[in-house]
Formats: structure tokens, C-alpha cells, sequence
């Protein structure tokens, strides 16, 4: 829905609205997606295996919202733009678009990274979400240029984005440039009603840390470190998702937001037993 129906419906309801979200079918990317179909809002969900996107799709209908799973690598660029365009015509529309799929490899130092393991994870994580957000801008361009303003853009990066990681410079880069991208659009496609921010999430419950537990040394770290001494859960996403997507954002562009639990609020602050006591 366009901006001028702003002050016609609650501004959290997101009914009569559709999101492509990328890797929508499992980890952050259905939380985002279970977040959205609670407010009403419809879905397209794509990933690269279509059972798993079905099974989400399956899940995310007992909402009673209209979801469409489609089979997408978001490093294919064609595929990317033919099936944005079977969305539109399925659904009749984009309101926005997450760009969630990614990949995390962990090449163990910098000097072991080769050519093929950096473009292979750059043709995802940063090049897929460049296809994503572009094939949404230009359909939220046409409708804003027909009388109807208005759309979100939405990157999933990392902490990644704005620290360092041993072994995963193509992952801080990949993340990095998703936050410059999205102020980029946001400069670019504001004058159109035209949204675009960045979520970096902390260390999550998903298939890329599913080896971390609870009583793994990363487990103990989080503990330790985080304020709120926990893994994050796709379902911590549900919220800021909503929002994003939602009126309630509607002068909100250009941003990073971390969803860390505090990870960063607290990363200069050594929790020494000697500190904890004092």
C-alpha cells in the first residue's frame, strides 16, 4: 500500500502488503517471515530448496495470509529477475523485499583465502541481495511513478558488517557492503517513498552456529559477554521485521540496527570476576 494510506490503518497491520524475503525458510529469515504473517501480511518466500521452502510456506499459511514459495538462487541474476516478476504477477504486488540468504565459510586465516572461496560467497551474500533489492526498487519506482509511493528494502547483515572476523573477510565484506548499499538506495529512491535499512543481528540460533550450544566455548562467551546472556532466536526478528516493512517505520531509511542482545553495547568491557564483584 501506497503512503497515503498511512493514516487509514493501523500502523502496524500490514494486511493487503506482500514481502519477498530471500532464504525466507528457515533460521532469521522465517522469523521475519512468521513476524509478518502475524500482522497480516502476505509472502513470497525463496530459497534454493523448494521442500523446505514449501514447508515453510505450509507453516506460515495457518496465519491465513497468501504465501508463494518459489525455488531461487539469488546468485543466478536471471532467476532473480524472472521470479520477482512471477511474484508480481502472482500477487499482484511488492511492498518489500528482505534480502536474507547468505553464506558463512570460515576460511581459518586471511592468507588461506582464495579467489573461489571469495566470489563464491560474495555471488550470495552480497551480489544476490544487490539483484533482490534492485528488481524491488524498479517495481517500487513504477508504482510510485503510477500514483503509488512507497516500499521497504531490508538487509540482513552481521555484526560482521561493522567488526572484524579471523578467516571471514569475504563474509565482513559481503555484510559491509550491504550496509553502504542500503544507504545508497535510501539516498537514491527516498524521493519515491522508498525505504532501504540494514538489521545486523548477533550471534543467532541457526543452521550457520548449530555446533555452538549452550555449553560450546561460544556458548560460555555469550553468556559471559552478552547483556542478555543468550543466543539470539529467529523468533527475536519477529518484531523488527514488522516494523521495517510496516508505517511505523515510514521516516526510517538509511540505518544500521543491531539486534544483539547488548554483544555490542558491552564489547569493551572485560568481565573479569574482579569487575563483576566490584
Amino acid at each position: 500500500m501506497g503512503e497515503s494510506s498511512v493514516m487509514a490503518r493501523h500502523p502496524w497491520d500490514l494486511a493487503g502488503r506482500v514481502v519477498v524475503i530471500s532464504g525466507g525458510n528457515a533460521g532469521i529469515g522465517l522469523g521475519f517471515a512468521r513476524g509478518i504473517a502475524k500482522a497480516g501480511g502476505d509472502l513470497v518466500i525463496w530459497g534454493r530448496r523448494q521442500d523446505r521452502n514449501e514447508a515453510a510456506a505450509e507453516e506460515l499459511r495457518k496465519f491465513g495470509v497468501r504465501v508463494l514459495a518459489q525455488e531461487v538462487d539469488v546468485s543466478d541474476e536471471a532467476k532473480v529477475i524472472k521470479s520477482f516478476a512471477a511474484a508480481v504477477e502472482a500477487m499482484g504486488r511488492v511492498d518489500g523485499a528482505i534480502a536474507n540468504a547468505g553464506l558463512m565459510m570460515n576460511q581459518g586465516c586471511f592468507t588461506n583465502m582464495t579467489g573461489e572461496a571469495w566470489h563464491s560467497l560474495l555471488s550470495v551474500n552480497q551480489h544476490g541481495a544487490f539483484y533482490l533489492a534492485r528488481e524491488a526498487a524498479r517495481h517500487m519506482r513504477a508504482r510510485a511513478e503510477a500514483g503509488d509511493p512507497g516500499g521497504s528494502i531490508l538487509f540482513c547483515a552481521s555484526l560482521s558488517a561493522v567488526t572484524g572476523s579471523i578467516g571471514m573477510q569475504h563474509y565482513n565484506a559481503s555484510k559491509g557492503a550491504m550496509a553502504s548499499l542500503a544507504r545508497g538506495i535510501a539516498v537514491d529512491m527516498g524521493k519515491f517513498g522508498i525505504r532501504a535499512n540494514t538489521v545486523c543481528p548477533g550471534y543467532t540460533e541457526s543452521e550457520t552456529v548449530k555446533d555452538q550450544g549452550a555449553d560450546s566455548p561460544l556458548g560460555a562467551q555469550v553468556r559471559e559477554r552478552c547483556p542478555i546472556p543468550r543466543f539470539g532466536t529467529p523468533e527475536d526478528f519477529e518484531g523488527i521485521g514488522v516494523y521495517f516493512m510496516s508505517d511505523v517505520s515510514r521516516y526510517h531509511t538509511g540505518d544500521l540496527v543491531k539486534v544483539d542482545g547488548g554483544w555490542m553495547a558491552n564489547a569493551g568491557k572485560l568481565n573479569t570476576s574482579a569487575e563483576r564483584r566490584a
